[in-house]
């Protein structure tokens, strides 16, 4: 199968945007490419110099969305049209650019490859593409990681603050629900803590890579990967709810949480881009929540609540 990358040039805060766009779209892959992320990890030491051109801050992003070149491809690119058209008139300060190409299936699934290297986040967990080779530190809590076609390689300031906290929480024996799993890192992370986990994402592609990962890790006895609409599929109750998501998604995942958050269970709500945090703040507290820490990175929040 052929597939059509569409690669759109936008403002810093609006990569979540049109994202979202391209997942509304039906698209089975989305890449962000963030100069700001990649110098970090550069001038962090995790990824040598050498090893990429030379990198520049923009003040942009790019958001790559690829859609299989079938019978519904004009009228999902016309949509995508309308939908940058409507960015345009909304915030015109937004700098926004697209153009697209055609790949065949397997240089999509390995263009991106040569950007994720093994990378340290928190105090002991290291994610590790499995076609690398890391040195191993004392307590390194591995994260063996083909993220395939699907979001989620843990480098994203959205997970790294996920995986951060969830070290700080997580205790054995718990149960945690991952709402919209992706590739399945947050998952297999609160596994490698002795959780037992409930994996949850509507793509199919997702739901594939993620279970590929969690026997790649090991913990199959300890995470159930489910396809479905989030938070409908699951029964019971957990210790710790997570939604790596984005802004719009965990407003509408808010009315679920009564029903699957434990009475003294952890809500951690991540994916949200700084200028929407006041609404996804305010309505968490209408849903009953108090906040107890707002986490920032690179301008993406994470809050983790309980119920007050």
């Amino acid at each position: 199968m052929k597939w059509r990358e569409v690669a759109v040039t936008v403002s810093s805060e609006g990569e979540e945007a049109v994202a979202d766009l391209f997942y509304g779209l039906g698209c089975p892959g989305v890449s962000i490419e963030d100069p700001e992320l990649l110098l970090k990890y550069m001038e962090s030491g995790e990824w040598d110099y050498h090893v990429f051109e030379e990198v520049k801050l923009t003040g942009t992003s790019v958001v790559k969305g690829y859609f299989p070149e079938d019978e519904e491809l004009l009228d999902k690119l016309e949509k995508l049209d309308l939908g940058i058209r409507d960015f345009l008139e909304r915030y015109p300060h937004w700098l926004i650019q697209s153009k697209g190409l055609s790949l065949k299936e397997e240089d999509w699934e390995t263009a991106w490859k040569a950007y994720f290297k093994p990378i340290h986040i928190g105090k002991h967990f290291l994610i590790k593409p499995t076609w690398e080779q890391a040195e191993l530190r004392p307590g390194d809590i591995v994260l063996e990681l083909d993220p395939g076609m699907a979001f989620g390689t843990g480098t994203h300031p959205t997970t790294t603050l996920c995986l951060r906290t969830l070290e700080d929480i997580i205790k054995p024996g718990q149960t945690v629900f991952d709402l919209g799993t992706g590739s399945g890192i947050l998952a297999i992370a609160a596994a490698k803590l002795g959780a037992k986990v409930e994996a949850v994402d509507l793509d199919s592609v997702a739901i594939k890579v993620a279970q590929e990962n969690v026997t790649l890790n090991k913990v199959d006895d300890q995470v159930r990967v489910l396809r479905g609409d989030l938070g409908t599929v699951l029964q019971g109750q957990a210790d710790v709810v997570i939604a790596n998501i984005i802004a719009d998604v965990i407003l509408i995942l808010l009315a679920d949480l009564k029903r699957i958050l434990h009475k003294d269970g952890e809500f951690l709500a991540s994916g949200i881009i700084d200028n929407r945090a006041d609404e996804v703040k305010t309505a968490m507290k209408e849903a009953g929540f108090e906040i107890i820490e707002r986490v920032e990175d690179s301008g993406w929040i994470l809050f983790r609540a309980r119920w007050a």
